[in-house]
Formats: structure tokens, C-alpha cells, sequence
């Protein structure tokens, strides 16, 4: 299984990424050993994933998920 994920991070900030282990990503960015952009703003916190059969279907999840603004992030999250 592959995921889109958003965490939130400890500024406030929200962070998109994708993977094929959630649990170890969330953990690995927690770490400081995800993405660079969360390595200052840690813990961050799940607040959203959606999983697929394919990397390519979470990839293009990714991409559409983070030409969203901030508003409609936050709505796809109240869901």
C-alpha cells in the first residue's frame, strides 16, 4: 500500500508528502530524518492520509494535494 499524507508541524505549518510505510515516515520525520523542510519544525503531527494501490496514484495525490491553498487543505482535513 502507498499513502499521501499531511502533517501538521509544530509552527503551525502543514507538510505533504508520500510514502509506502506511514508509520515509519511519520517517525523518520519526527527524527529529523524526513524532509528537510520538517527538520526545524518538529514533532510533527498525522492529520490526514489517504492510501492507494499504486506509488504513482499517491505521487499524483501528493502533487494535487499541495497546489491547494491553505484553506482548502484545512477543509480536506476537517473531513
Amino acid at each position: 500500500m502507498n499513502y499521501t499524507y499531511v502533517v501538521e508541524c509544530s509552527d503551525g505549518t502543514l507538510y505533504t508528502g508520500w510514502t509506502n510505510n506511514l508509520e515509519k515516515r511519520i517517525a523518520c520525520h519526527n527524527a529529523g530524518k524526513g524532509a528537510k523542510y520538517t527538520r526545524t519544525r518538529r514533532p510533527v503531527t498525522l492529520v490526514y492520509c489517504e492510501s492507494f494501490e499504486t506509488k504513482e496514484d499517491a505521487m499524483r495525490r501528493e502533487y494535487a494535494i499541495k497546489q491547494m491553498s491553505r484553506k482548502e487543505k484545512e477543509e480536506l482535513i476537517s473531513k
